[in-house]
């Protein structure tokens, strides 16, 4: 019988809303470090890391934008997920009452607030994959709003940035995607880019790729020099955590690439602010880990 993980489920969102993930938080304060003492990027990022550790320790969320729940459950054959869905759901209701997510869930034409973060069918957003195996695997990722709405899509060649089809091109239109977000959203940030795809499927792959950890390289050597000089170079720009200047735009890229049309090429890029908050739960042998 189909366990009810709705607890489970409940403290995988209240860990990632309270408690940084441990490779994004020594990001932070490798970035710290690089910063003139005294100056306005320094100053930020030591209140980002105190509000970290507060966060932590008092068990609330993070950024007070507690953002969109988005779910990518990796199931074994058998399990029901209509049934997943009702208690993920039960979960971020639950969460929600307890303030560990702060009511987001607006409706688009009416403006009304349900006050437990739950809409239609994309809000929670969930994505369902099964898999082999007799472990299920739950990921979740909170994605504020101010980072969401500097999000970019691209459209090579592009003309305004003289981007071609090629990963020179996919590079000159992600510094531009980082130059006019300035300090919109929340630097320092990570990039999410996917290449090629549709116009739907490249942002949901922009997002994904957000889920693999800062430290684990990319597969791909070409896509990891990549990522390597695409955050050197935003680092250049100057605009600094939240905007204030300095050296730290960017703590990390993580690039994919997709089979597209021949006649498109897509670049997108999801822009993840400082707030990066994600977070794992495996259930397996009926105990649950979280990562």
């Amino acid at each position: 019988m189909q366990p009810d993980l709705t607890e489970p489920i409940l403290e995988l969102v209240r860990l990632t809303s309270t408690s940084l993930p441990p490779d994004v938080e020594a990001a932070l304060r490798r970035s710290l470090e690089q910063e003139a003492p005294g100056s306005a990027a320094h100053g930020a990022l030591q209140t980002i890391l105190q509000n970290v550790e507060l966060s932590r320790a008092n068990s609330t969320p993070i950024c007070q934008d507690t953002g969109t729940p988005l779910f990518y459950v990796h199931y074994p054959e058998g399990w029901s997920t209509r049934r997943l869905r009702q208690q993920i759901e039960q979960a971020v209701a639950t969460a929600t009452k307890r303030s560990f997510l702060r009511p987001n869930s607006v409706n688009a034409l009416t403006d009304k607030n349900t006050g437990n973060n739950l809409g239609d069918a994309h809000f929670p957003t969930i994505h369902f994959d099964e898999v082999g195996g007799d472990a299920l695997i739950i990921e979740l990722m909170l994605k504020g709003g101010g980072c969401e709405n500097v999000g970019a899509q691209y459209s090579l060649p592009h003309a305004p940035t003289g981007a071609g089809r090629d990963l020179a091109g996919v590079r000159k239109v992600v510094l531009d995607a980082v130059h006019k977000a300035q300090g919109q959203g929340c630097a320092p940030g990570i990039l999410g880019v996917a290449i090629g795809g549709d116009r739907g499927s490249s942002y949901l792959a922009s997002k994904e790729v957000l889920l693999r950890s800062l430290d684990e390289p990319n597969p791909d050597p070409r896509l990891a020099e990549l990522e390597e000089r695409l955050t050197a170079e935003a680092n250049q720009l100057g605009i600094g955590p939240m905007g204030f200047g300095g050296k730290t735009t960017v703590v990390g890229t993580r690039i994919t690439g997709m089979h597209r049309l021949p006649a498109s090429y897509f670049v997108s890029v999801s822009y993840m602010c400082w707030a990066y908050r994600r977070r794992r739960l495996t259930w397996q042998n009926n105990q649950a880990s979280y990562a």
